[in-house]
């Protein structure tokens, strides 16, 4: 199933999504455990599509693919490179990203981002599955020109706009058998399949949870292909992953306060 949020007039409402009639049919209830339709019927065109979901918090890992998959290493990183996302970062399919006022540019970064479906603490790699929810696109806006020379990533990773999502959580996916795409312009820079991560899904899944309890509504960034680049404002960025949908953003600068 396609799960979206989405705006009619001033109302925030959550719906599922039948691709085949162009329509959005309303739920009500938790999409995670308990939900039930409504009854009402949205055409797309007549909504703006927000966020799929606000995420209870946000991790990224770093560096996670490589360009072919001999070139993966054998002996995986003990600790691999994870940070955390502001939610207020978070933005929605159409929306700006807006580049602060003190940079000209910023990079895109093209990922497919796994949504937690229930608590997760200590799981075995194999039965990482059974606690995902869904998947969706998510792009990993940065400024790495605000990186710490010892390694420091929070504030780069963390202005407001820097994490676009959506269009849509897909529950029913094959994420070890997708492409994770970016088009910037109409000029594609990022086409990846999946198998090309370093660290992998289950692998990563696990790991963080042998850290810390993942929650229901955590979304978890798994890294984006080789391409990404800068982008100043003017730009339309796409990142796609076909079975899930295309997210798209323009960049605009920061206007200046003015005293």
């Amino acid at each position: 199933m396609k799960f979206t949020r989405f705006s009619n007039g001033s109302s925030v409402l959550q719906g599922v999504i039948e691709i085949e009639n162009n329509v959005i049919k309303e739920i009500s209830g938790d999409m995670f455990e308990a939900w039930e339709f409504t009854g009402e019927t949205y055409s797309l065109q007549e909504v703006k599509q927000l966020s799929p979901l606000v995420p209870n918090k946000i991790i990224g890992i770093g560096a996670n693919y490589v360009s072919k998959v001999e070139e993966i290493p054998a002996t995986l990183p003990e600790i691999p490179v994870f940070f955390f996302k502001p939610t207020s970062s978070v933005i929605g399919p159409e929306d700006e990203i807006v580049i602060p006022h003190s940079i000209d540019e910023v990079k895109f970064e093209s990922e497919l981002a796994v949504v937690i479906g229930k608590d997760t603490k200590n799981v075995a790699e194999e039965d990482v599955l059974d606690y995902v929810f869904g998947y969706t696109v998510g792009n990993d806006v940065t400024a790495p020109q605000f990186f710490r020379e010892d390694g420091h990533w929070i504030i780069g990773k963390s202005f407001d706009t820097f994490t676009p999502l959506g269009p849509v959580i897909e529950t029913e996916l094959d994420p070890f058998n997708v492409r994770v795409e970016a088009r910037l312009n109409n000029v594609e820079k990022q086409n990846s399949a999946t198998e090309l991560m370093i660290v992998p899904i289950r692998k990563m899944i696990s790991y963080l949870s042998s850290v810390m309890t993942l929650k229901k509504g955590d979304v978890i960034l798994t890294g984006s292909p080789l391409g990404a680049e800068f982008v100043s404002a003017g730009n339309t960025i796409e990142c796609e992953i076909k079975e899930v949908g295309t997210l798209r953003n323009t960049f605009i600068s920061e206007k200046k306060k003015t005293q």
